[in-house]
């Protein structure tokens, strides 16, 4: 994938020896939510002038994105600047910045550019897709009357129904995310395939992968962006020092050190999203560490992922609530192969930032 280095910006001054928070913090009403002017020190590119950001934070299941409105298309972030913008002490705060743009599709409202917080490219993101519905709706980009349109992204383009609110807010998305690809190859996972699903397509199905705690089964599907899915029985069989407790549960793993261990791990050749996941009583109850930012709250395309690899794995049926630490989400892997995502998304305040 390439990152903001890649199309030549200038390389900003790093935030070495700051010593104090933003300048100037003024809150107002805004609507119904808080609109923030926030002033970043230090950030303005060597010999060029102050860039003005105007911005909307939106989160799903508590995911959550720093939205710029680029119809224009004239913005380019740099590496650090969108890693001053996620970070949650000195910038916004945020699991990754989204470019709203024009699509070069005819079919599609607009196009979603989705840039994690370490500055790297996402071919998708099924959180932000949902949030990329709302920015649309809600500022009238597509009517909210209509129902229904389709989001461009880099992993193609996803038809979106949505319900809205008595003032015409969306509430909730309905986002088709189309295939799961489980072709080893192109997850990608340097694995062979050892499964077949029930309509013909080669997968790796609980390939054990070593790591310092003991080996883990991992079954792999792409949603457009590679998931690598372990599905644990019993915590206490695992080791206590992966646990930041006494207690040994989903909620105690300590995600930061196994997660992060399988991410970056070579059988995965672009990294991979690593899913934990438990089947519980209400649904699959999961947690995960995102490729390019570290743990966050909820996933969609992990979800989808996931939701793909219990039916594979014959845990469960094809429709499943995953119940993320941010909230739950609806996934339904249809007969005709399309995994059909619902959940919410919510605005939680608009400002303008220098960089």
């Amino acid at each position: 994938m390439q990152n903001d280095s890649e199309h030549g910006s200038a390389k900003i001054r790093e935030l070495h020896g700051l010593t104090r928070i933003p300048e100037t913090l003024k809150q107002s009403q805004h609507k119904r939510n808080t609109h923030l002017i926030q002033w970043a020190p230090k950030l303005t590119e060597r010999g060029h002038a102050p860039m003005e950001l105007s911005f909307t934070k939106l989160n799903g299941a508590g995911n959550d994105f720093v939205f710029v409105d680029d119809f224009s298309s004239e913005i380019e972030l740099t590496t650090s600047q969108v890693s001053w913008l996620c970070d949650r002490h000195f910038g916004i705060g945020a699991d990754g910045v989204i470019l709203v743009r024009p699509s070069v599709r005819p079919e599609c409202a607009a196009y979603m550019h989705y840039i994690n917080s370490d500055g790297t490219l996402a071919q998708m993101c099924g959180n932000g897709v949902r949030c990329f519905a709302k920015f649309l709706v809600d500022r009238g980009y597509v009517q909210a009357s209509d129902g229904s349109f389709v989001a461009d992204t880099l992993a193609g383009p996803k038809p979106i129904s949505f319900t809205v609110d008595d003032e015409d807010k969306m509430l909730q998305a309905t986002v088709d995310m189309g295939h799961p690809i489980l072709e080893p190859s192109e997850v990608p996972v340097n694995a062979k395939a050892n499964a077949t699903s029930p309509a013909g397509a080669a997968y790796a199905r609980e390939i054990e992968i070593d790591s310092p705690w003991g080996p883990f089964a991992f079954t792999c599907v792409s949603m457009g962006n590679p998931h690598a899915i372990t599905f644990i029985n019993d915590f206490n069989t695992l080791p206590k020092d992966l646990f930041i407790s006494e207690e040994r549960s989903l909620e105690t793993l300590d995600l930061e050190k196994i997660g992060a261990f399988y991410e970056s791990n070579p059988v995965f050749p672009e990294k991979a999203n690593i899913e934990f996941a438990h089947i519980g009583e209400a649904g699959i109850e999961m947690r995960v560490y995102e490729r390019g930012c570290g743990e966050t709250l909820a996933c969609g395309t992990g979800a989808c992922a996931t939701c793909v690899a219990a039916a594979l794995t014959e845990r469960t049926g094809r429709e499943n609530d995953l119940i993320l630490r941010g909230g739950v989400l609806h996934i339904l892997w249809t007969e005709d192969d399309h995994v059909m995502m619902t959940g919410p998304a919510a605005e939680a305040f608009e400002g303008t930032v220098v960089l």
